[in-house]
């Protein structure tokens, strides 16, 4: 019998740090049996070519299913969709604000209020610095209603010596808080 996916949904906000999100979803593909549900916001389709050279199709190309944004109707909208759990990455201090408050105007905040609901695992990784007191309050909101706050900030224990390196050690910590098995970056000594 055939395993069936763990479909981890990828939420591309307009915060800063799409590098972030690129190498999420290209770790995933790595990761057997995970199916890549994306969506990606008007204002991170602002911010991508700031950033990145790959362009929203080559973003999209990443991922096995694509949402758009304003579809409140997708099937990750509903708490019957069978998620593994779900990344916001990067998270703006906007998206936060929407989760945080259980503001579900568009399908990232839908997907993560389902989320929560259904207690499944939420990864929101916060790119913006520093904190406003706004910000650090709904972070403590998203934190105790089951979310888990990840900021993009890199350890340096495994001396990286690229910017993707750095990149790669916040993924791995992302893909341990969704529980999926990787070898994506070293982990601190781990050959001791």
């Amino acid at each position: 019998m055939t395993q069936p996916p763990r479909r981890v949904v990828v939420a591309v906000s307009g915060g800063s740090g799409l590098v972030y999100a690129v190498d999420l979803l290209q770790a995933l593909g790595r990761v057997p049996h995970v199916e890549r549900h994306l969506i990606v916001t008007a204002g991170a389709k602002q911010v991508l070519p700031t950033e990145l050279d790959l362009g929203v199709h080559g973003l999209e190309a990443l991922a096995e299913v694509v949402h758009k944004d304003a579809d409140l109707g997708a099937p990750i909208a509903s708490g019957s969709f069978r998620a593994h759990g779900m990344v916001v990455v990067p998270c703006s201090a906007g998206t936060l604000a929407k989760v945080a408050q259980g503001f579900t105007d568009n399908l990232v905040a839908r997907a993560a209020h389902v989320c929560l609901k259904e207690r499944r695992p939420l990864v929101l990784t916060v790119r913006e610095a520093p904190y406003s007191r706004p910000m650090l309050a709904n972070m403590l909101a998203v934190h105790d209603a089951g979310a888990v706050v990840m900021p993009a900030a890199p350890g340096f224990y495994h001396r990286p010596s690229t910017v993707g390196e750095l990149v790669a050690g916040v993924t791995a910590r992302t893909l341990d808080l969704l529980g999926l098995e990787h070898e994506h970056a070293p982990r601190w000594k781990d050959d001791d």
